[in-house]
């Protein structure tokens, strides 16, 4: 594990000797989950649960319009929702034990599109995104059910989108840090149109893993494409981690604090 080094002067008689202190890295990195439009945070407890076994601090919550504000389905928008993700990384980040130059955030679907947005606002380190979802810029402060009315949200994902046209695209294009991009093989919501737009936007990243699981749907409705995503995830964190605490993880963190 990397270490924190201090040079001091110790006093001796005749004037001071050198020395350097080295201590133990006492922070640790941290992980935010952040569910799909219809989801809730009880899908990724045991993911969350695996991430936090390899030394991390993991929060994972509900957005608004989800479990207990299930109610505010209908109106909520996607600017309410990238607020509850900032409120969110804002309390994981707060934690005592969190290194805050070392978060990674972790998001499915909707919530991988605006975990991609997170990143032009908050510090994030490591990147993890299945099928991130794409919508278009308009509507922004429209309620996110009226966009699939509103929208032809089909056609739009069908085509390759350049980065400059699209929010959380453009976001990708000035991430600098590591991302893992997971593709479902028969996903008939996020087709391969639209990881090839994050593809091709993520070209500044510190590194790119783009994996495809094998038979699996939008949702992973089976219980072996959930495993085998849960095992690409945890292997990749675990991956990243091991690299933050020999000290060969990379510069990593130029988003979100300019």
């Amino acid at each position: 594990m990397a270490d924190n080094r201090c040079v001091v002067e110790i006093p001796v008689g005749h004037g001071y000797i050198e020395g350097t202190i080295v201590a133990p890295q006492t922070t640790i990195p941290g992980v935010l989950f952040v569910h799909g439009w219809g989801g809730s945070q009880e899908q990724y407890i045991e993911r969350a649960r695996q991430a936090a076994a390899l030394g991390c601090v993991c929060l994972t919550f509900d957005l608004t319009g989800h479990a207990r504000t299930k109610s505010e389905l209908e109106t909520v928008t996607r600017e309410t929702n990238l607020s509850d993700l900032l409120a969110a990384y804002d309390t994981l980040a707060q934690h005592p034990l969190i290194d805050r130059h070392s978060i990674a955030v972790v998001g499915s679907s909707y919530g991988g599109y605006l975990a991609s947005i997170l990143t032009t606002l908050r510090p994030v380190r490591w990147l993890a995104m299945r099928v991130p979802a794409l919508y278009l810029d308009e509507g922004w402060e429209m309620a996110k059910r009226e966009l699939h009315r509103q929208h032809d949200l089909v056609a739009y994902r069908q085509q390759i989108v350049p980065a400059s046209e699209n929010r959380a695209l453009r976001a990708a294009a000035d991430f600098r840090g590591d991302v893992l991009l997971v593709e479902s093989e028969c996903d008939q919501i996020v087709p391969h149109t639209v990881l090839a737009s994050y593809l091709q936007a993520f070209l500044q990243a510190h590194s790119l893993t783009y994996r495809i699981i094998d038979g699996a749907d939008h949702g992973l409705s089976d219980e072996a494409s959930q495993r085998a995503y849960t095992a690409l995830l945890v292997g990749w964190l675990g991956e990243m981690i091991a690299g933050y605490r020999t000290g060969s993880g990379g510069a990593a963190l130029a988003q979100g604090a300019r």
